[in-house]
This record gives structure tokens, C-alpha cells and sequence, in this order.
């Protein structure tokens, strides 16, 4: 029997058995979905992990674990274990190799996002995804005393806009009691959506940090506090005494491991330089066990829907005998009823794999916004490439595999078998 003849006979079976092979396609098709999109969303992640930050050669805080540094610093999440004096941040930012510096000050909170104190450098020179610049989507930097720049995600779950008034909290947390109600903030603008930490954080200048924290020097409010008004502290000397961590960019490149051991070995307080680069990548070691996790049990739903269509063909394989049997009497040779039985398995596995990634995609592109919006994960390149085509292949071709076994035992039924009425 020619091929297209039996691959004429295969569709022939199936669409003659519709509801069996709907119910086997969508299980491939759920098993597919689930494997290609944990995939997807793992790679999406990391890219976006490491797009976090870019073009800064070194992050500097009190010395610590990189990781812990990473965290608090870039993704800020958890706290310092200390802080750096002003006097070491200006020493350092005054090196000659030094091309520029970001400083930060974290501590306080606004509705459950924190509150990132800088100066107007961030805005100039923080960088991410492959050198990209923060754009404003309204406003400008903030140049009163007082005012405040929001990421994107903070603007659009607290449905701010400018000119807007907001309270900032002492310490961290969604519900705070000790709020700064006596110094509230204006909305000078709101930070175009970039994927990254930036878009759940409140920007303010350090000065501000400083204003709003006179009296708390001992970290409760005292009756200083109470005296100390929005209008007096703008007369005050409201320079740093210290920040929690400060970004290096270099002139040169090639300095950066010179430069991270200086830093390291500095002789007026301890502190820990590391590589952006480097410290991502440990801190993805971290949370990889999680992605091998989502990865084994995806490819165990890829078997389990596999094993679906191996128990089909067994199921159906008794009440079709009788089938089998004319198409032997019609001519048909034995490794034609194999390849009959293998070719409908495949067919099944490659139309459920093609519709599991079609949905897929279609779905991803349709939620792209509120994953990115929910997550901060950005989802770039939405279009099959040749994993995907990996994948399906593998899965048509597996299930070909699994249905040789019920294939060879249609393959040993002998015409009188086949004819013969079982009782």
C-alpha cells in the first residue's frame, strides 16, 4: 500500500472516530501548551531578570552577600545590613575612574512600594534592557523639595496622575502607622513602563529623605519631629549623613575588577562592590530549582497526554479487528495495518501539538500587557521558533513510537482471527 494511501486511510479513521480524537488532541494539545508555555515564561523571566539593570559596572553597599546586595539595591526586595556613610559615597564618586554615580536611599514605603531615594543621575543614567534609558510617560524629574516620581505600576494600581498629593510611610510594609502626614509630596511625573523594579517604586530626592526624617533620628518620631515642619526644613541643611548603596559606571571597563578590590579592601568602612552581571547570575542560581521544578512537571503532563493516546488506540484496538481484518481481506498487508495504526497516532500528536502551541501563543499575546503588568515579566519575540518546532516534532514522533506496540499486535492478528466471533 502506498503512503499517501495510508495516510488517506488515517485521516479517514480518525475523522470516522470524532469525539475520541477531539478528546486526544486536546489533551496533547493541554500538555503541549503547558510544556512550550513554562518554557516560554522561563526564558521570558530570565531575560527580563537580566534586563533588570544594565550598563553599570559595579553596585556598592555595606558588605554583605552579592546577593542579598542585588536585592535590596536593584530589586529591593529586604534591607540593608548597613548603611554607607555620605563621606565614603563622595569619595568613591570623586575617583577619577569613575565616569558617574547613582545613589540610594530605601527605608521608607508608599502603599506597599518603596521608596527610592536618588538624586537626578538616576534619571540620567540608570539603564536597562541593553542600555535602554528611563522615559517619561508624563512630567519631569523632580525638582521641589517635594516632589515625587512614580513608576508606572504605582501610577496605574494607585491611579495616580499629576499634581496628585501622597503620603509617605515610615519603614516598609502595605499598612503603616507612622506615616510622614506633616510633609506630603506632590507628583512631578510618572516613568514610562519598563519591565523592572523601576515601575513599583517612588522616587524621591535624598534631600527629601532627609526632611522627612528630621526628628526620627532614633527611628520614632519625637517632639523634634512635631516642630519641624514642611517649611523649616526647607531652610535646613538637608545633606546626606548616608545612603544604602550606591551604582558605578566606569570610564574604562577593564578597571572594574581593580576598582571592585579597592572597594572591597576599603580601609574606612567595610563594604562589597560586585558585578551586576555576575551577581544576577547567582541570583538566578538561587531560584533555579524552582525552574527545573515547573520544567519536570511539565514534561510529565507531556507524558501523561502522550500515554492518552497509547491507551486510545489499546481501548479501540479490540472493536477494531473486524476492521482490521477487511482491509487484510482487501489486500493489505500486515505492515499496512501498522503503519495505519502508527500514522493515526502521529496525526493525533501532531495536530494537538500545532493547536496546544498555536493557543499558546495566541493566548500570550493577547495577555502580554497584564503579564507584564502583574509580573513585570516583558514578553518579547511572540512567535514559534525552533524549539517549538522541536517540540512538536518530539511529540508526534513519540506518539508514533508508543503506538508501535499496539501497532504490532494489530500487526500479528490474522485474518481469521479477525473474522472469527469471540464468545
Amino acid at each position: 500500500m502506498h503512503l499517501l494511501t495510508v495516510i488517506r486511510l488515517a485521516t479517514a479513521s480518525v475523522l470516522n472516530r470524532k469525539v475520541t480524537a477531539v478528546l486526544t488532541i486536546l489533551a496533547i494539545a493541554v500538555s503541549v501548551m503547558l510544556f512550550v508555555g513554562v518554557e516560554r515564561i522561563r526564558q521570558a523571566a530570565r531575560e527580563s531578570f537580566e534586563r533588570t539593570i544594565s550598563g553599570a559596572d559595579l553596585i556598592v553597599g555595606a558588605r554583605s552577600s552579592p546577593v542579598n546586595l542585588v536585592l535590596y539595591s536593584v530589586f529591593h526586595i529586604g534591607d540593608a545590613t548597613n548603611n554607607i556613610t555620605w563621606e565614603t559615597y563622595q569619595d568613591l564618586a570623586s575617583r577619577e575612574e569613575v565616569a558617574w554615580t547613582i545613589p540610594v536611599s530605601l527605608g521608607d514605603s508608599h502603599r506597599g512600594f518603596r521608596v527610592v531615594g536618588t538624586n537626578g543621575d538616576y534619571f540620567r543614567h540608570y539603564k536597562f534592557a541593553d542600555d535602554r534609558a528611563l522615559t517619561f510617560a508624563e512630567g519631569e524629574p523632580f525638582d521641589d523639595l517635594f516632589d515625587v516620581v512614580l513608576g508606572s505600576e504605582v501610577a496605574r494600581a494607585l491611579n495616580y496622575k499629576l499634581g496628585d498629593s501622597i503620603v509617605v510611610s515610615h519603614g516598609l510594609g502595605e499598612v503603616s502607622f507612622t506615616d510622614h502626614k506633616d510633609k506630603p509630596f506632590r507628583v512631578s511625573g510618572i516613568l514610562a513602563p519598563t519591565g523592572t523594579p523601576v515601575d513599583r517604586s517612588v522616587h524621591v530626592s535624598l534631600e527629601a529623605i532627609e526632611a522627612i526624617h528630621v526628628g526620627w533620628e532614633s527611628g520614632a518620631m519625637t517632639p523634634m519631629a512635631r516642630l519641624a515642619t514642611a517649611d523649616r526644613v526647607r531652610a535646613m541643611d538637608l545633606e546626606p549623613t548616608s545612603i544604602t548603596a550606591m551604582i558605578i559606571g566606569l570610564k574604562s571597563r577593564p578597571a572594574v575588577l581593580r576598582i571592585q578590590r579597592d572597594i572591597n579592601t576599603y580601609p574606612e568602612e567595610p563594604l562589597l562592590a560586585v558585578i551586576p552581571g555576575v551577581a544576577l547570575s547567582q541570583l538566578w542560581d538561587v531560584v533555579g530549582i524552582i525552574e527545573q521544578a515547573l520544567a519536570a512537571i511539565s514534561a510529565c503532563v507531556v507524558a501523561v497526554g502522550l500515554i492518552v493516546v497509547l491507551v486510545s488506540i489499546l481501548t479501540a484496538l479490540n472493536e477494531r479487528r473486524r476492521e482490521m481484518a477487511i482491509l487484510r481481506s482487501v489486500g493489505a498487508r500486515p505492515i499496512d495495518v501498522f503503519l495505519l495504526l502508527v500514522a493515526e497516532a502521529g496525526m493525533l500528536a501532531l495536530l494537538g501539538a500545532v493547536v496546544g502551541v498555536a493557543t499558546l501563543y495566541g493566548g500570550l499575546a493577547l495577555l502580554q500587557g497584564v503579564i507584564q503588568q502583574e509580573t513585570g515579566i516583558t514578553l518579547v519575540g511572540l512567535r514559534p521558533g525552533g524549539f517549538d518546532i522541536a517540540v512538536v516534532a518530539a511529540i508526534a514522533s513519540a506518539a508514533a513510537l508508543l503506538a508501535s506496540l499496539p501497532a504490532w499486535r494489530a500487526y500479528r492478528n490474522s485474518l481469521a482471527d479477525g473474522l472469527s466471533i469471540r464468545v
